[in-house]
């Protein structure tokens, strides 16, 4: 095990690539796998035989930490009897914004090798590759990189209030912004006016693009938006929506985190142009 932090190293690792300063993040059946309130492990904090049974590979981020997810493919109970499995989902609301993002990363990855361990067009069975984070069919000669998929996020606005919606999926407990996958031949802007119609019955103008977000549930590609109501009357779509409401500022709901989603910060930042305005009299 090499002590030096110099020498580069290739995305997918062998037990011989670690570094006595590694921090890793183990997955286990999409579960993170975490010691109390520590969400990552090192050399000195975990049996090394736990770290190289499973695949190894480098998360890279950019102006962050680099970390060295380890997927698992036995359960981690015996040898790390005090650990839990905890869903990346239950970050959302922790105080670590960059730790959700290079786990975010992390689980995307998961995902990806988890999805293209055969090739897709002769059932050969993959090969990563030597320099490159892509994996390899050999007799097609086909590469397979890490993909994502398009999304639209969106705050609708009605005066002061905002448009406010609880997912009928994951047991949500929170109210969010709508979204909704891009549709092959939509402009970003075409899907924010269909999914909004689709998702609670309102026509929306005006869309204005906000800012992005890599969200990793499984592998999208945030793209928010602020548009303007422009009539109808909520009425959500029950397998998407279990509720959806105007919310006045003084009076929201549970929202994410700012620090953590596109969401969250799509809200302040209408919230704030309001306060804006009301200062300017």
């Amino acid at each position: 095990m090499s002590l030096s932090s110099e020498t580069p190293r290739p995305f997918f690792l062998s037990p011989q690539d670690l570094r006595i300063d590694d921090r890793f993040i183990l997955f286990f059946e999409n579960k993170i796998v975490a010691d109390g309130a520590t969400p990552f492990w090192t050399l000195e904090s975990i049996d090394p035989t736990v770290v190289i049974s499973g695949r190894l590979l480098r998360v890279e981020i950019d102006s962050g930490p680099e970390f060295i997810a380890v997927y698992l493919d036995s359960s981690p109970e015996q040898s790390l009897p005090s650990a839990d499995l905890i869903s990346l989902r239950s970050l959302l609301f922790a105080d670590s914004p960059e730790f959700f993002r290079t786990a975010g990363v992390a689980n995307q990855l998961d995902e990806w090798l988890q999805g293209h361990r055969y090739c897709g067009s002769c059932g050969a069975k993959t090969q990563p590759h030597a320099s490159e984070r892509a994996l390899v069919c050999l007799p097609c000669a086909r590469h397979f990189y890490p993909r994502i998929n398009p999304c639209v996020i969106v705050l609708v606005v009605r005066g002061e209030e905002i448009l406010l919606a609880k997912s009928s999926r994951h047991n949500a407990d929170f109210y969010s912004c709508l979204a909704g996958f891009m549709e092959v031949g939509e402009a970003p802007e075409d899907t924010v006016r269909r999914e909004v119609f689709e998702e609670v019955g309102v026509k929306v103008s005006s869309v204005e693009y906000i800012s992005s977000q890599s969200w990793p549930f499984p592998s999208q590609l945030m793209l928010g938006f602020i548009a303007h109501y422009e009539s109808g009357e909520i009425v959500p779509e029950p397998s998407e929506i279990a509720d959806a409401q105007w919310f006045l500022p003084d009076a929201l709901p549970t929202v994410p985190s700012a620090a953590i989603s596109v969401a969250g910060g799509l809200i302040d930042h209408y919230l704030t142009r309001v306060a804006r305005v009301e200062e300017q009299g």
